[in-house]
């Protein structure tokens, strides 16, 4: 078994991986020891990286169609480029430039990323190149920049180690970035004083684990900043000396911030005034790190949000030393590779900013060509917009789905729709985007790459691949060069393309980039993949002549501003986009679940990542559930001004009143709905461009859908049979489908609806999960009560189950299924309306720790016997592999 070092693919935490192979396979993974990111840990979803390497649901060759009427076909690389170059030459050249766009990644690598960049700005001629980036990052790069000069976080992982407060804002790390909060948790452990602050809506394992939690009401937090920055100066603890030499325009904050009293703020906010005055001194007496993420940057106030924190972090000289600075966590693993190449409609290479005409010219220099576009490309929400309304003649997608993911989910599938011509290069063929394309290209993916990418604290890895491409599939920077050579010649500047894209390999394209950073904040000219490849990831700056790259900016008091100060940014409070009212009284706020990814194309592919949430759940408040006669488990219809979903409700200890959540998994590839981001708004920060993901206002609806329906099958091509089964998802009422158990685990579909499904269409179910009778089958009918249930039974061993009618029985059948046996006192009972079988023995319900699979029911029966944390990992061994579990089994402990 060989070993190759990379990256895991998930989050922007970077962690290292070592990929194991037998010869063209994957067939393992664990954490890379030596890599400073992670030490060798891994949280759930990189420990089963490898189970996502299955070939069922990947793009494998071009596809292509000339019209949308008919079905996609498979083609050779050269017609499907072909005919994607002769789409995007005739809208250039009828319609200019900035007719076509390109929608990129924070998973692609950075050479990926430059390449596309060039692409658009130097040889189209259009900054019509944005990233889902945007969706995740832009605020934090607009507060960076408007505070501190730059987009470059100043602390690192590392600072962990050192602070004595660690504030945390706008992010439940325990889930987003597992690893990131292993870390947590040991510097915790061996400073018990360490105080650690939580800011967020929700009670999260995160905020269970703060010292002092505040659970501000959504998008109140610039008030809350304001409100400690008030008490710092009434206090006295801020650092005048450092805010006169390092800084400038305090004066102006300071008279702002005068009406931010605590009591003020706390009637905006919804926390006690003294937790406010806690927060300030604790913050003030530092060393202090802040972490943040999603909850401050997906808001109209956005950039608001970060440049206020930063404030505070400036007024109080906790910037540049050991254990002090904002950190911002960035969301994917390679978002900031994007930024530093310049791939949004904003940038260009090496942090140059767009509107800087000097800036342009510089990189016109650089690529050899006469200029550089000065009109500002479209953003994420402009982009699709513009292709709605038919600006946009041809779209080029690849490595997202924004067909899931943005904002207002019904415009966007309508921009699909309407733009005339449209290429998605992914490596998954299944992604929701994906039924829109004209052209499907397949792309290389987690292990088959080679590149670099850039984590939370500007530590750049090189990636390499493990295994050949699967298929036909291409690297993404390979195929855009091919393209790109190629439109040249439509364009009739073919030499220009081939001098602009000479690239062979992905070095290259690196050194390249390392040139265009000379001089620059983020100046990596003396890096090099050898450098990598023999030290060790490394973090920029690293100048030619360097032998190491800086751990922390801004040592030394300078700023990258004019003039080398630090600017204090004048903010104010304002409300969140869309307020409720009486229609839509209840807050809806969104983000991730522990065990799964983005949209699920990569992580709803592994069983026992469903095991801890198997079905999107909204998540409310018991008291408003209670006004609304609901109970857990209960189908309700949450809606809001722009779509509604039908899913079930279950009330959460995490949730205030008048607020839910809604992870932002799920889509229409596991449920008939497009998602969460169907409820969403695409308002936007108006600096960064952001939209407000993070809220919306709605109702939540019980319903009665009495009929109900669950299938469960194993054995079979889990994957092909999930793909089978996302059609048939929009035909009931409610419908939900995914995976459960572990290595090829089960199918399992939960549909309702306000009547019978017809036969027919169980008939139909029945053929595509192989439950028919022919296959050996426990059986039962009742005709006039509507009840049929069928139970298959192959070697001695429950291999499928249908229940149409009643249901009782789906949870302990469903773990008889991931068991071999098969007792007959199991047996007897299995079409029988109980909820347990007669044996005692009940479903172990939902699976806490995925590593051990350990379910939650065996963990409260040892608590109930006395078990601390200690005992449970000793006896049941949870929480001692990954760790991801450990915030839930303290809670669970008490």
């Amino acid at each position: 078994m060989q070993e190759t070092k990379s990256t895991c693919c998930y989050c922007g935490v970077g962690c290292g991986v070592l990929i194991q192979t037998e010869g063209e396979r994957i067939v393992g993974v664990r954490g890379d020891p030596d890599h400073p990111a992670n030490f060798g840990r891994l949280c759930t979803k990189g420990a089963t990286l490898h189970l996502t390497t299955k070939p069922d649901l990947r793009a494998l060759y071009p596809e292509m169609r000339l019209s949308r009427h008919e079905l996609r076909q498979r083609v050779s690389w050269d017609d499907a480029l072909d005919h994607a170059v002769q789409q995007f030459a005739q809208a250039i050249r009828e319609h200019g430039p900035d007719s076509v766009a390109f929608y990129i990644s924070g998973q692609l690598l950075t050479e990926d990323y430059y390449v596309f960049n060039k692409l658009a700005k130097g040889l189209i001629g259009t900054n019509n190149v944005d990233t889902n980036s945007r969706l995740c990052m832009s605020s934090a790069v607009a507060g960076y920049k408007a505070t501190l000069g730059a987009d470059a976080p100043p602390a690192c992982y590392e600072d962990i180690d050192h602070t004595r407060c660690l504030f945390i804002a706008g992010s439940n790390t325990a889930y987003a970035h597992p690893i990131v909060f292993r870390r947590i948790e040991d510097a915790k452990q061996r400073n018990p004083e360490l105080k650690i602050v939580v800011v967020d809506p929700r009670r999260t394992d995160t905020a269970q684990s703060a010292d002092l939690f505040l659970p501000i009401q959504p998008g109140t937090d610039v008030a809350l900043f304001n409100g400690m920055l008030h008490v710092l100066l009434w206090e006295g603890l801020t650092d005048m000396a450092f805010v006169r030499e390092h800084t400038e325009g305090f004066d102006a904050l300071k008279e702002t911030v005068r009406e931010y009293t605590p009591r003020f703020v706390a009637d905006i906010c919804g926390v006690p005034e003294a937790d406010i005055v806690t927060a300030a001194r604790w913050f003030g007496a530092g060393p202090t790190l802040s972490m943040y993420c999603q909850g401050l940057n997906q808001s109209t106030s956005g950039t608001d949000k970060n440049a206020a924190l930063i404030n505070l972090h400036l007024a109080t000289a906790q910037i540049g030393k050991p254990g002090a600075g904002p950190l911002s966590l960035t969301g994917q693993p390679n978002a900031m590779g994007g930024r530093e190449v310049g791939g949004m409609a904003n940038l260009l290479s090496a942090h140059r900013n767009l509107a800087d005409p000097a800036h342009r010219a510089e990189i016109a220099r650089l690529w050899g060509i006469d200029s550089v576009p000065d009109k500002p490309g479209k953003s994420a929400v402009e982009m699709f917009e513009a292709a709605r309304k038919g600006e946009i003649k041809a779209l080029w997608i690849a490595c997202t789905n924004p067909a899931q993911s943005m904002p207002d989910l019904t415009s966007v599938h309508d921009a699909l729709e309407n733009v005339p011509f449209l290429v998605v290069q992914d490596a998954y063929r299944n992604i929701d985007t994906a039924q829109y394309a004209d052209v499907l290209l397949p792309a290389t993916t987690w292990g088959e790459k080679e590149g670099t990418v850039t984590n939370s604290e500007r530590r750049i890895t090189h990636v390499r691949p493990a295994v050949p491409a699967p298929g036909e599939a291409r690297a993404d920077w390979e195929i855009m060069v091919e393209f790109a050579r190629r439109l040249g010649f439509m364009l009739e500047n073919g030499k220009q393309a081939f001098d602009m894209f000479p690239y062979e390999s992905p070095e290259e394209i690196f050194n390249e980039h390392c040139e265009t950073t000379r001089g620059r904040d983020l100046d990596i000219t003396g890096l090099s993949y050898a450098m990598l490849d023999a030290q060790g990831p490394q973090q920029w700056p690293l100048r030619e002549g360097m032998t190491q790259g800086k751990a922390r900016l801004y040592e030394d008091g300078v700023f990258e501003q004019p003039g080398g100060k630090a600017r204090f940014a004048n903010v104010k409070y304002r409300p969140v986009a869309e307020k409720t009212d009486a229609r839509y009284p209840l807050h809806l706020t969104t983000g991730r679940l522990r065990d799964q990814w983005h949209g699920m194309s990569r992580t709803g592919t592994v069983p026992q990542l469903y095991n801890h949430v198997e079905e999107p759940m909204l998540s409310m408040n018991a008291e408003d559930m209670a006004r609304r006669q609901l109970q857990s488990g209960d189908l309700v219809k949450v809606s809001s001004r722009r779509g509604s979903l039908t899913v079930r409700v279950r009330d959460s200890d995490e949730m205030m009143p008048a607020q839910t959540f809604l992870p932002m998994h799920w889509g229409g590839q596991q449920m008939n709905g497009m998602g969460c981001n169907a409820l969403t708004v695409n308002a936007f920060d108006p600096v960064s461009k952001q939209p407000e993901l993070k809220h919306a206002a709605v109702k939540v609806e019980k319903l009665d859908l009495p009929w109900r329906l669950i299938m469960m099958r194993r054995g079979r091509e889990t994957l092909k049979l999930l793909e089978a089964l996302q059609p048939i998802l929009w035909r009931f009422e409610y419908a939900s489908c995914g995976l459960y158990g572990r290595d090829d685990g089960m199918v399992v579909l939960r549909a309702a609806s306000a009547k019978p499904a017809p036969q027919a269409l169980i008939d139909e179910l029945d053929v595509l999960l192989g439950l028919t009778e022919d296959v050996p089958c426990l059986t039962y009918r009742d005709p006039k009560r509507g009840i049929s249930k069928r139970v298959a039974v192959e070697n001695g061993k429950v291999t499928g189950v249908r229940l149409v009618g009643e249901t009782l029985a789906a949870e302990w059948l469903k773990e008889v299924m991931t068991h071999d046996d098969f007792p007959d006192d199991v047996r007897m009972w299995a079409l029988a309306p109980v909820n347990a079988p007669p044996n005692g023995k009940q479903g172990r319900g939902r699976i806490v720790c995925s590593c051990k699979d350990v379910a939650e029911s065996e963990i409260k029966a040892l608590v109930g016997k006395g078990a601390g944390l200690e005992a449970l990992q000793a006896q049941l061994k949870c929480g001692t592999e990954c760790g991801s579990c450990v915030p839930e089994l303290k809670r669970l402990v008490g």
